[in-house]
């Protein structure tokens, strides 16, 4: 079964985009296929020079490692890992654990004080900020962030929505945020409404 037609998505160095669908619009798998979580059955992905598509599985998770941050929806945390364990644990398929690096990371999301609470011993906000000091740490050229205010209340979302806005800015990374809220939409200039996109003719480029 066919799930997405995506004729082609560029995103320029610090460019800030959301992408907007209602849940099972397909969301996730493309933000899985620009990770190279996922495969296309046609066309490429290309991240910051290098082409993902058609790379063994473990060359799309180095390549991933090195230059892309992905913020997952229920955040993903090792529960037996503190926090700076968790941010560690992303960094060590990269460039390796640097613990210097991880720290930086959560100071930046203004948890240096939590660094070695374990995920039970933080509020969800919290860990929603380990999720996003772990997609930073190896600063990355693209962020993704998949539904990331779906488990907090209004006004963590806006903190954490702000967070990531500041945080790829610093680090100079591309961002893309995938969500049906509207409160989340509102913070954005530029919205991909994926409904549309999706029913664009098709071109050589898929994301």
């Amino acid at each position: 079964m066919e799930v997405l037609r995506i004729p082609a998505i560029r995103l320029e160095a610090g460019q800030q985009v959301a992408l907007k669908g209602e849940s099972g619009l397909g969301k996730t798998t493309l933000l899985h296929i620009i990770a190279g979580i996922l495969e296309p059955d046609s066309g490429y992905v290309s991240l910051g020079g290098s082409q993902l598509t058609g790379l063994s599985e473990s060359g799309r998770d180095r390549l991933r490692a090195e230059r892309l941050g992905y913020v997952f929806q229920t955040f993903n945390l090792l529960q037996g890992l503190s926090a700076l364990e968790n941010v560690k644990l992303g960094l060590a398929f990269g460039r390796g654990a640097d613990t210097k690096a991880a720290m930086a990371a959560l100071d930046r999301v203004g948890l240096a004080g939590r660094a070695h609470h374990l995920p039970r011993q933080l509020s969800t906000g919290q860990q929603q900020r380990v999720a996003v000091a772990r997609a930073l740490a190896n600063r990355p050229c693209l962020i993704l962030a998949d539904e990331p205010t779906g488990n907090l209340d209004s006004r963590r979302s806006r903190e954490v929505v702000k967070l990531l806005r500041a945080s790829a800015s610093e680090v100079g990374a591309a961002l893309m945020v995938a969500s049906h809220d509207p409160e989340v939409l509102e913070n954005f200039e530029e919205i991909i409404d994926l409904a549309v996109l999706n029913q664009a003719p098709l071109q050589e480029e898929v994301v």
